[in-house]
């Protein structure tokens, strides 16, 4: 497909990116669950911990509060992972159009900076996804906290997306749901600077679908999202850890609070260690790459122009 007709693909791009986004929420979300309380958790004075291990998580999270508690946070998540996704794959497509120096292969720099360009324009939609999907998705775990305090059931009150943005916004305004943006903004730019030219490189590798599109066979798409996914959640996984942390709105009991990036770095560091920027890699790592393979495979195989009748040849 040449340059000239890339620019008139957008609303099936589009309309892919959002079949995507929702096929991969749905499949990875109980591990994205996982990550978030294990990002959350601090540790006590006396090495105390509500959880070990990412299985170990999963365990207690599935015994306390059933096989729907591993999807706390899901409604959100999926409705707004459709403009998300939509909004960074044709944004990347977008932007590697007209940075485009007329050859083959964009030069690294510009597919870097194409990148980066399309994970600035999905914040809009990431940070209060994002905001609203960690307080229901750690709710589990601040509540067991506090009836371990000796809290009953009946004084820890109940959350949902909706109490939550309304709450927000009678308190803060609209900004109350913008929350930890600039925390969002350095790991979304950060990632994608590193997820879109290192897929674009692998999938180049791969050999080309029969149908004349120039597109690789759908297991390239797949396993080069797979792996430019999971390196580039790996590689940014501090910049989670603290994005998370600073989006957290209702703490346990004697978990710290902070001022800002600067600040939560510092303290993290300063309590918890080099290694607790790590937290909920390996499950970010695991949740990342299936839905940005399962992403770039819809995307690439073109559903929606086939739902169309858009020929992509």
């Amino acid at each position: 497909m040449s340059a000239a007709d890339k620019q008139f693909t957008l609303v099936p791009k589009i309309i892919n990116g959002g079949i995507a986004g929702i096929i991969g929420v749905s499949c990875v979300f109980p591990l994205d669950l996982v990550k978030t309380r294990l990002q959350n958790q601090q540790i006590g004075p006396n090495g105390e911990r509500m959880y070990n291990s990412m299985f170990d998580c999963f365990r207690k999270t599935r015994s306390a509060e059933g096989f729907f508690g591993m999807y706390r946070g899901s409604a959100v998540n999926i409705l707004l992972i459709t403009p998300e996704k939509a909004i960074k794959l044709a944004a990347n497509d977008f932007f590697r159009h007209h940075l485009s120096t007329g050859s083959k292969q964009l030069p690294l720099t510009r597919e870097m900076a194409a990148g980066g360009l399309a994970g600035f324009c999905q914040i809009i939609i990431t940070t209060p996804m994002e905001l609203l999907k960690i307080q229901l998705q750690d709710a589990g775990r601040v509540a067991a906290q506090a009836r371990a305090a000796g809290q009953t059931a009946a004084t820890i009150p109940k959350v949902s997306a909706t109490s939550i943005a309304l709450e927000l916004i009678r308190t803060k305004g609209i900004t109350g749901l913008y929350k930890g943006t600039a925390a969002t903004m350095l790991r979304d730019v950060s990632f994608s600077v590193v997820y879109f030219p290192l897929f674009a490189r692998l999938n180049a590798l791969g050999p080309r679908r029969s149908d004349g599109s120039g597109e690789a066979v759908f297991w390239c798409s797949f396993l080069s999202g797979c792996v430019a996914g999971s390196t580039a959640a790996c590689s940014v996984n501090p910049f989670d850890v603290v994005k998370t942390r600073l989006q957290l709105l209702k703490k346990a009991e004697g978990e710290a609070s902070y001022n800002g990036i600067v600040d939560a770095f510092g303290k993290i560091m300063k309590n918890e260690g080099f290694s607790a920027f790590f937290k909920g890699a390996a499950c970010r790592m695991i949740v990342i790459a299936p839905l940005f393979g399962i992403a770039q495979t819809v995307y690439y195989l073109g559903v929606a122009e086939r739902l169309l009748g858009i020929h992509k040849g």
